[in-house]
């Protein structure tokens, strides 16, 4: 029998992507969601188009739980992953994404629909080798599209909608 993924929990950190692939994402206190745009400020994402269909991408937010991320690194017997180093964009607390794909989230006074699972790069792997295989599927994390925008900061609410 599958349980139902937590149906709340809290912004933990918020991180954007720089232009440079190659850095470091940064973390900051608050952020706008903008419909079918993504996160203001996100250099990587925002505004990006679908190269299939010339719409807005699907790939608009990127989140994951700071639980998984903890049983992650205990599993590789390393410290703590530091928040922002797996290059999400909302790292949470509380909540279960394990069974939200199709579902819409309120994230602060933002609503998102959970598009997919998040797909763990390379980069991974540079983080702490074996991170990669743990982070497959159901263990890394959502994507998301903006569907009304809001505004969200570190710790306030996330609530599974339906």
């Amino acid at each position: 029998m599958s349980q139902s993924p937590a149906p709340s929990g809290t912004v933990a950190s918020i991180h954007l992507h720089p232009s440079d692939r190659s850095t470091g994402l940064s973390s900051v206190d608050s952020v706008e969601f903008v419909a079918e745009a993504g996160l203001r400020g996100d250099q990587r994402y925002f505004g990006r188009k679908s190269r299939s269909t010339g719409g807005p991408s699907k790939r608009q937010v990127t989140l994951i739980e700071r639980e998984t991320l903890s049983r992650h690194a205990a599993a590789l017997g390393i410290p703590p992953l530091a928040p922002g180093i797996a290059r999400s964009n909302i790292e949470t607390s509380g909540i279960d994404f394990s069974a939200t794909v199709g579902r819409r989230l309120r994230v602060g006074t933002a609503v998102l629909l959970v598009v997919e699972p998040r797909t763990p790069c390379e980069k991974m792997d540079a983080i702490a080798p074996g991170l990669r295989t743990l982070m497959e599927a159901p263990n890394q994390g959502i994507i998301a599209r903006v569907l009304e925008s809001g505004h969200a900061r570190i710790g306030d609410p996330i609530e599974l909608l339906d």
